[in-house]
């Protein structure tokens, strides 16, 4: 059965296998304020996303991720449907995410609806990328 919950402090051994970019403390404002999501099947964790407010108004998915292990089966569009009902039920009208250029995903999301809306470079050395890409859905 699948089920998707908010993220719980004792997710956390889960959520640090599959994302390695987020500091400690924002892990725990994340299981605070309910800004991120655990997908399970059979009571197992296999996937997760997190999101803040852009602008602090409009919802930003900043990481969504399924275990490699059932990548391409359907459940990232399950986390982000889910993930767009509750921003819809909280009033939210707009969403956005986010990916590198060279990334794949890209496709994902426009599969879903979203929409490039631009994009940012950094250049400084020990921070440089590929450009990252916005885009946006209404919901």
């Amino acid at each position: 059965m699948i089920y998707i919950r908010y993220v719980q402090i004792e997710d956390k051994d889960f959520w640090y296998s599959l994302d390695k970019h987020l500091p400690e403390l924002e892990f725990e404002n994340k299981v605070r304020d309910k800004r991120g999501y655990v997908l399970l099947i059979d009571d197992t964790p296999i996937g997760l996303l997190r999101y803040n407010l852009f602008w602090d108004n409009t919802p930003f998915c900043t990481m969504m991720f399924i275990d490699w292990n059932y990548q391409y089966m359907g459940y990232g569009k399950k986390l982000m449907d889910f993930w767009e009902q509750d921003m819809k039920s909280k009033g939210y009208g707009m969403i956005l995410t986010s990916t590198q250029v060279d990334e794949s995903s890209q496709h994902f999301y426009r599969k879903l609806g979203y929409k490039d809306c631009g994009g940012f470079v950094i250049d400084i050395a020990e921070y440089a990328q590929p450009m990252e890409m916005f885009l946006v859905k209404s919901i």
